[in-house]
């Protein structure tokens, strides 16, 4: 088997040998001396493809160790300090004294193929610090702040805040939970005031990003499965990074430090407890002066934020979609409300077929078919309580059957005279 490294060369030599690229050129791609590729070259000109795998592919190495050095070590371990429950470092130092020399990471290898050790819990990463993106709207991180904003004696709020990643330019949000719907509040604020960013850095949280499987509708036109807000962002082009652990998004969360900070002093002095006071505070010059004081010039000045594109209404892209399927008397329902489609509708969607459902963030309801907005009114919870909740009609309670007599025919009654003989008689 080939490694990617040695197919890499392949690649190279192929387009050397075709005349495509010099051989200096594919010097400098495979990294390697002009000497040493000449000699990799010819190599693959004698022996094909097996010229260039390792020649020590597939052997022992000539320092390893024995199979019976091994088992002895081991068997050793096993008898001597198993018992004790010895970690592979101590017990490397322990067997050095008796004679039988090795690396402890070479011992703690072979204890875990034996069964005889098991992991213990890692030490945390090591993480290093992470270089600014260059431009101003490259890179926007975005987290909610839980916090007690207004006091303890309050109830708790969240803070959406939007930082760039190049400048540390922020804008936030107060809500009173962390939603879709507050996501996208945020972000067209944002989109407003810079640009459309090219990305997002978020976590995983599922109004993010989702872990569901796919309906059917996205299997067949091959979509990932996605939440309302990353429908929103793939409409704008807006590419959405997740993080996996706090420490990614360290820009932001230092941010949080900052508004939980001043953000609640400045609360407190202006004597607001309200989410739509915290806005209004944001809003009037908070975030500015934020802005002016720690935001910092990004290391390239372009900026990399895109303008809305013209005719693009932002109401049609932060919303909420969904489809539903028009019945018999062309109604649908969604979200326990029943819309009846007019007639006078140019296409009118037959029944059985699917209408787009689109919910803005004001509360506005619109139906579109074939990218075609529909005329509808809503059927009153009224009608259709008349209509569900009728109560059926009562059966009327068993009357006694009556037996009628059997008609007979003539009326003439003569006893002893069978039925056969009345009906060949003939009548009067």
């Amino acid at each position: 088997m080939m490694s990617g490294k040695e197919l890499r060369r392949k690649s190279v030599l192929e387009m050397c040998l075709l005349g495509q690229i010099r051989l200096v050129e594919a010097s400098e791609l495979l990294g390697l001396s002009y000497r040493q590729t000449l000699r990799v070259c010819r190599r693959f000109l004698l022996e094909g493809d097996a010229g260039l795998v390792h020649r020590s592919r597939g052997q022992a190495s000539n320092r390893g160790y024995k199979a019976a050095f091994r088992a002895e070590v081991v068997k050793r371990y096993e008898e001597s300090y198993g018992a004790y429950e010895m970690g592979p470092t101590l017990a490397a130092e322990k067997l050095a004294e008796a004679g039988r020399v090795l690396d402890h990471e070479t011992l703690r290898r072979w204890l875990l193929e034996a069964g005889k050790w098991k992991k213990r819990r890692r030490r945390g990463r090591h993480r290093s610090r992470r270089a600014r993106r260059a431009h101003f709207g490259e890179l926007v991180q975005l987290d909610g702040s839980h916090h007690a904003w207004f006091g303890p004696e309050h109830p708790r709020a969240c803070l959406l805040n939007l930082v760039d990643d190049a400048t540390g330019t922020t804008l936030a949000l107060l809500t009173e939970e962390e939603t879709s719907e507050a996501a996208m509040q945020g972000v067209r604020q944002w989109i407003e005031r810079y640009g459309i960013p090219r990305a997002l850095y978020t976590d995983r949280k599922n109004v993010y990003v989702t872990d569901r499987e796919p309906t059917l509708e996205e299997q067949l036109a091959g979509e990932e499965p996605r939440t309302a807000f990353g429908k929103a962002c793939d409409k704008l082009g807006i590419l959405i990074i997740t993080a996996h652990s706090p420490q990614a998004k360290g820009r932001c969360e230092r941010s949080h430090g900052v508004y939980q900070d001043r953000f609640v002093k400045e609360l407190a002095l202006h004597r607001i407890t309200t989410v739509a006071g915290g806005n209004t505070l944001l809003l009037n010059g908070f975030t500015d002066a934020l802005n002016a004081k720690f935001a910092v010039a990004p290391l390239d000045p372009q900026d990399f934020h895109r303008p809305v594109p013209k005719g693009l209404d932002l109401d049609t892209v932060f919303c909420f979609e969904t489809y539903r399927v028009v019945q018999n008397d062309w109604t649908l329902r969604h979200e326990n409300r029943c819309y009846q489609i007019l007639k006078d509708n140019r296409p009118l969607p037959r029944p059985r077929t699917q209408v787009l459902v689109r919910t803005h963030l004001d509360g506005r309801i619109q139906l579109l078919y074939q990218e075609k907005p529909l005329a509808f009114s809503v059927v009153p919870p009224q009608a259709l309580a008349g209509r569900r909740l009728a109560p059926r009609a009562q059966n009327p309670a068993p009357q006694p059957k009556t037996i009628s007599p059997r008609p007979v025919p003539n009326k003439r009654w003569r006893p002893n005279v069978g039925r056969l003989s009345l009906l060949n008689e003939p009548g009067p």
